[in-house]
């Protein structure tokens, strides 16, 4: 088999699997809940969390995470780095725009910390996670810390490989769909009305 049609299969398996949506699944248990018309409207893990409570986001981050770490790994078994790259970034943009759910998804985060720490663990992913820990734990805002994350790792990856064009392209990428997400976060944050952390359980 050819080198692109191999790189098809893994973009293609890792964006049918970035479609599923953990968060719709976590909220037909709960009849009372439609994301889709609630807290931030998108089906990611902190709109669950600010949605149904902390044990429910908590369940769909891992879903989340885990969807990309075996979109990483189908990557990494049928080619190499670059394939678990290619399939991280699928699997991003099938969680955003999920083609089972009108291409209306999430906003990309838990996905990412799992392909960023499948792809350049050690220092970037690390490193980066921690300080998106630091600045969610200081600020109470997940967005912020989020897109501190995705920008440091972004910077990191370019000093850990020297520059090199394609790691360097990609982890762009992997910042610029971000920020491209929280983009009504960061007008908030700019006025000042950003939603903080809370485990309480919201309707609104």
């Amino acid at each position: 088999m050819n080198d692109v049609l191999l790189y098809i299969i893994i973009a293609a398996a890792a964006y049918l699997l970035g479609s599923i949506s953990t968060g719709l699944m976590i909220a037909k248990t709960d009849a009372s809940v439609n994301l889709r018309e609630m807290g931030s409207k998108n089906t990611g893990a902190s709109n669950v969390l600010r949605v149904m409570g902390l044990k429910a986001g908590a369940i769909t981050f891992l879903g989340d995470f885990l969807k990309a770490v075996i979109a990483c790994l189908i990557g990494w078994c049928l080619k190499d780095l670059y394939g678990a790259m290619l399939a991280g970034l699928f699997c991003i943009l099938g969680h955003n725009w999920p083609i089972y759910h009108q291409f209306k998804g999430g906003k990309g985060v838990a996905c990412s910390a799992a392909v960023i720490l499948m792809t350049f663990p050690w220092p970037a992913a690390v490193v980066s996670i921690l300080l998106c820990i630091t600045v969610i734990a200081v600020t109470k805002m997940i967005s912020l810390g989020s897109m501190t994350m995705l920008v440091a790792f972004k910077i990191l990856v370019a000093i850990q490989t020297a520059l090199s064009p394609l790691p360097c392209i990609w982890a762009f990428l992997l910042a610029a769909l971000c920020i491209y997400r929280h983009r009504a976060n960061i007008k908030r944050i700019l006025s000042g009305t950003e939603n903080k952390l809370s485990s309480k359980k919201t309707k609104a």
